[in-house]
C-alpha cells in the first residue's frame, strides 16, 4: 500500500523484456529483496538491490495495463517506498494496482498552477468524481472536474518539480489507478440476486 507522495525521482539504467534496472538513492533506504516499490504507480518486487539502484520484474499483465513497456533507458519514473504503519498519510491510499493508461489530453497554465486534463476509457471514468482522488504515474491527485471521457488536475509547482508530471507534454501515456474506496462503494451497491426463485416456491407448495 502506498500514499501516492513521490519520494524521488529515478532513472531507469537497463531495459529488458522482463524487468527494469532503476537507478535510485533515497528510494532504497530500508529496502529489501522481495520488498515492494512503486514505479510510476505500479506496485513491484524488489529481485535485485545494490547501494545506487535496484531491479524489478515485469509481468505480462503489468506491461498490458501500463506505460512501463514504453520506457526506455535514460527515461525518468516516479519511486515511493511503501506505506508503514504509523507513518503520515499525505496523499490517499493507493494499491499501486493500475486500472488502465490515460494520456494527456491538454495542459493550460492558471496562475502558479498547471491544469492538466487526462483522457482514458468511460469504464475508469466510472471511478473518477469531482474533488475525489486519483493516482497519475503514482502521483495523489485531486480531481478538479471531468466529464464522460477526461478528468483535469491541477498541478502546484512542488509536484511538477519533484515528479515526473512536470515533464508530461500532451499525448503522452500515463498510469491511471483510481480511489479503491470507489470500487468497493460500486460493488457493494450492486442488487444482491435473491435465491428465492419460482422453481423454490413451487416446490415448497406456495405456488401452483
Amino acid at each position: 500500500m502506498f500514499t501516492g507522495i513521490v519520494e524521488e525521482v529515478g532513472r531507469v539504467v537497463t531495459v529488458r523484456a522482463d524487468g527494469l534496472v532503476v537507478a535510485a538513492s533515497r528510494a532504497l533506504g530500508g529496502m529489501e529483496c522481495g520488498g515492494s516499490i512503486a514505479v510510476n504507480g505500479v506496485c513491484l518486487t524488489l529481485t535485485d538491490l545494490n547501494s545506487n539502484s535496484f531491479s524489478v520484474g515485469l509481468m505480462p499483465e503489468t506491461l498490458r495495463r501500463t506505460n512501463l513497456g514504453r520506457l526506455v533507458a535514460g527515461d525518468k519514473v516516479n519511486l515511493e517506498r511503501p506505506l508503514t504503519l504509523g507513518a503520515w498519510v499525505g496523499g490517499h491510499l493507493v494499491q499501486g494496482h493500475v486500472d488502465g493508461t490515460g494520456r494527456v489530453g491538454s495542459i493550460t497554465r492558471q496562475g502558479g498552477a498547471v491544469l492538466v486534463s487526462f483522457e482514458t476509457s468511460r469504464e475508469l471514468m466510472r471511478y473518477v468524481v469531482e474533488k475525489g482522488f486519483v493516482a497519475v504515474d503514482g502521483v495523489s491527485l485531486t480531481v478538479t472536474g471531468r466529464d464522460a471521457d477526461s478528468f483535469q488536475v491541477s498541478l502546484v509547482g512542488f509536484t511538477r518539480e519533484h515528479t515526473i508530471l512536470g515533464n508530461r507534454r500532451v499525448g503522452d501515456v500515463v498510469n491511471l489507478e483510481a480511489d479503491i474506496i470507489g470500487k468497493y462503494v460500486e460493488r457493494f451497491s450492486r442488487p444482491v440476486p435473491s435465491a428465492i426463485t419460482a422453481d423454490l416456491l413451487r416446490e415448497h407448495g406456495f405456488l401452483t
